[in-house]
């Protein structure tokens, strides 16, 4: 994968929940201001995840703020889809609503396959470490396909 940096990366998901907010998150810590970064699910029905918040809290990231959005409720709020340059699908449901919303326009898709940890777990340290694997997916990925973290 290439280190270029795209001007603006969509991540999605299913809820916008949990792996979209914590790709944007992360994304924003290693890489600052750098490129425009939001995220957006196939549905918004859900609150940010208390797993998500407390695991991302961990390496800095705050989000704790996060409002839940779905790729409509982006739009009405003023994104765009076809002033992204990437999304990043972290979900096969949000992959295919990706794909779907962007045929009329040229705008590359990429799916990354990330771990649902919602679910996962009977204690709270099993479901922490859930999250965190998914946590840690992303940010792997993050960086094997944008580089080292550059200075904000």
């Amino acid at each position: 994968m290439s280190a270029d940096l795209p001007g603006s990366v969509l991540f999605c998901c299913d809820h916008n929940s949990i792996r979209s907010p914590m790709a944007e998150g992360l994304m924003k810590k290693l890489y600052g201001h750098a490129a425009y970064v939001q995220s957006a699910g196939v549905k918004s029905e859900r609150e940010i995840d208390g797993f998500a918040v407390a695991v991302c809290h961990e390496l800095g990231v705050e989000l704790d703020r996060h409002r839940v959005r779905s790729f409509e409720e982006m739009q009405q709020w003023g994104d765009d889809l076809s002033g992204f340059d990437l999304v990043i699908a972290l979900s096969p449901a949000s992959q295919r609503h990706a794909l779907e919303l962007t045929r009329y326009f040229h705008l590359d898709v990429e799916y990354w396959p990330i771990i649902d940890p919602a679910g996962i777990g009977e204690t709270r340290e099993a479901k922490l470490a859930a999250y965190r694997q998914a946590r840690d997916q992303i940010h792997d990925r993050l960086i094997a396909r944008f580089g080292p973290p550059r200075a904000a």
